[in-house]
């Protein structure tokens, strides 16, 4: 039986610290797979003006090249619209009947399960990993919602706060890889970009 993780956002851009939860979620929960899923748009964010798809999606590839347990999913871009979580949950659930799915939820979020969309449904699709948020209380799941809190490698930084640094022109060095990093100067992101970051689903 093959265990997959899930983990979305908008990844805008990828950063060390998307980097670090997902090897923390590889080793903690024994996946065989964690599958990146770039939202088209935040349900919870609805004036929020991402990065186009194309470039999220190339700034995550470039940031998981060399690592064969994960791959990126497009299905939330493709389906567009806002990306609600139980239905990309649906989709993987149906590619994989036989899976453990796994979803990836940031402590900070932990609490608003409820409010997510057909949220008694979607506790039955996945068992849910919580990512410690560094000067954030850990959460408690709240029932019928499952699952484990991570141990991880907890690290204070943002992609808005990437994004600030990169429109005041600070080097990214340590924060992002080198070639996430090259991709953005060199296709110049983010330069007059004032976007939130959107994490909730």
């Amino acid at each position: 039986m093959k265990r997959i993780g899930i983990y979305g956002g908008s990844f805008d851009p990828v950063h060390h610290g998307h980097l670090l939860v997902a090897q923390a979620a590889l080793e903690e929960l024994s996946l065989d797979r964690l599958v990146f899923v770039p939202a088209a748009r935040s349900p919870f964010k609805p004036d929020a003006d991402p990065a186009p798809a194309t470039e999220r999606v190339r700034l995550l590839r470039l940031a998981l090249a060399g690592e064969p347990r994960c791959s990126v999913d497009l299905l939330e871009l493709d389906r567009g619209g806002v990306s609600f979580t139980v239905e990309t949950l649906r989709t993987i659930r149906a590619r994989h009947p036989d899976a453990t799915l796994f979803y990836l939820v940031g402590d900070d979020h932990v609490a608003t399960l409820p409010k997510w969309k057909d949220a008694d449904e979607l506790a039955t699709l996945a068992e849910f990993a919580v990512i410690p948020r560094p000067g954030v209380q850990p959460a408690v799941l709240p029932e019928p919602f499952r699952g484990h809190r991570l141990c991880g490698f907890p690290l204070g930084v943002s992609s808005s706060q990437i994004r600030e640094r990169v429109r005041r022109g600070l080097p990214l060095r340590g924060l992002v890889p080198a070639a996430v990093a090259e991709a953005i100067a060199n296709n110049r992101l983010y330069l007059s970009r004032g976007v939130p970051h959107s994490p909730a689903r």
